[in-house]
């Protein structure tokens, strides 16, 4: 979202500048290197109604990166791997009534079709569910995934929230029976690349390893922003840091506004991520609903971007406060290749061709209802000073699409 913000403002004619406190650009869609892979930090994919991404690709003269695949999803419960994601899936699955089947066969269709999410807004997502599928089935389906995400917020997670991942994958299918979603040729960093490029090609600057200690403010205005490198002036700042580091950044802000991004809750993720021999489904995306595996899912990228070999991601959502939170970076790999030797029992050790553990403090803002009523505004009463992260994105969740679109909006603003 930052580096879409720059470069819609220095397409505008702005001369503008980006502090990245990391060393590398691109915040959770930026590469490294996994042993002779460059492979995101974090797993992205593109789905058909990503307008604002085709958009921004096409006007980096990139839109042409664009790949499709067909992909399938699962869920591995009672010890097997059940094909998930198509209405022959569904009535196949086993541990559920055709009525139930029925039922939860209507609300994905109709989460597809619907376009008012006014009404959600006001419910819980258990609740929602529970309406439309019934107890057993959100029991079985439902509730392990929301409360291995959420935890103790898991039962005040926005219906609306839920609808807009439901609707979003929904309607990147090929068929009815075949779902088909995208990948960006060489990954994220492709389109990281042709924002920095146009960026600075723009008269930009790019400021990598420099971060923002403070945001200036004078008489009500925005004056500049203050690094370990000394005080770069600016009459316009866009932020789109975390919610949770804003008020200490911003001392200037009143002191009701600092409350509201006090009060946004937010939850950490540690990802795990395996470069393997061999492949551990056929499967882009695994739902896990067994009480030996306190994961919700994992993601086999290499199933949506063709890779030399198989790459797993395994998030772990979770509060900072989690016992699991402060343990080592070989904690999170041993178990979860436990997890993975669950679901393939014909996995060793010696498939391992290497491993990584990532982690963001606040990776995933938790929306309950009424979301939007509660954060403050984007255009802060500070004279030229807009703030927003990807909790602005709701009802939608955290994506290169919707960073781009409020990206656009933010900079439309500056003037």
């Amino acid at each position: 979202m930052g580096l879409s913000a720059a470069y819609y403002a220095a397409k505008a004619g702005h001369r503008v500048a980006v502090f990245e406190h990391d060393h590398v650009p691109g915040g959770m869609a930026a590469h490294f290197d996994f042993a002779g892979i460059s492979i995101e930090r974090f797993y992205h994919f593109v789905c058909k109604a990503d307008q604002t991404t085709f958009e921004l690709m096409g006007e980096l003269g990139i839109g042409d990166r664009i790949r499709w695949r067909p992909t399938s999803m699962a869920y591995f419960m009672e010890g097997r791997l059940n094909r998930w994601g198509d209405p022959i899936s569904l009535m196949r699955l086993p541990g559920l009534g055709l009525v139930d089947k029925l039922r939860y066969g209507l609300l994905a269709f109709t989460s597809t079709k619907r376009s008012d999410w006014t009404h959600l807004d006001t419910l819980t997502a258990d609740k929602w569910i529970k309406s439309w599928v019934g107890p057993r089935a959100y029991e079985k389906l439902w509730r392990p995934l929301l409360h291995l995400k959420f935890f103790e917020h898991a039962d005040n997670i926005s219906a609306a929230w839920i609808w807009t991942r439901l609707k979003r994958v929904g309607t990147s299918r090929r068929s009815l029976f075949q779902e088909e979603l995208g990948y960006i040729d060489g990954g994220s960093e492709t389109l990281v690349r042709a924002l920095c490029d146009a960026i600075t090609a723009r008269g930009g600057e790019i400021r990598l390893g420099s971060a923002v200690q403070e945001i200036c403010v004078t008489d009500g205005a925005v004056t500049g922003v203050r690094t370990s490198a000394g005080i770069f002036p600016a009459d316009r700042v866009i932020s789109t840091i975390p919610t949770p580091y804003v008020s200490r950044l911003v001392p200037a802000l009143p002191e009701d506004w600092k409350r509201k991004y006090d009060a946004i809750p937010n939850i950490g993720v540690v990802c795990a991520m395996f470069r393997l021999k061999r492949s551990v489904t056929p499967h882009f995306w695994v739902n896990i609903s067994d009480p030996r595996i306190d994961i919700p899912g994992i993601i086999e990228f290499s199933n949506l971007r063709p890779l030399p070999d198989t790459v797993v991601c395994i998030p772990y959502y979770m509060p900072q406060t989690h016992p699991k939170w402060a343990r080592d970076d070989a904690f999170f790999v041993d178990e979860a290749f436990t997890y993975l030797r669950m679901i393939n029992p014909t996995l060793r050790p010696d498939d391992i061709v290497a491993t990584r553990v990532g982690r963001l403090r606040h990776a995933q803002p938790v929306c309950a209802p009424r979301f939007l009523e509660t954060i403050p505004e984007v255009v802060t009463p500070i004279k030229g000073l807009q703030i927003a992260d990807t909790c602005y994105y709701y009802p939608e969740d955290r994506g290169i699409s919707e960073g781009a679109r409020l990206a656009r909006i933010m900079a439309a603003r500056v003037g």
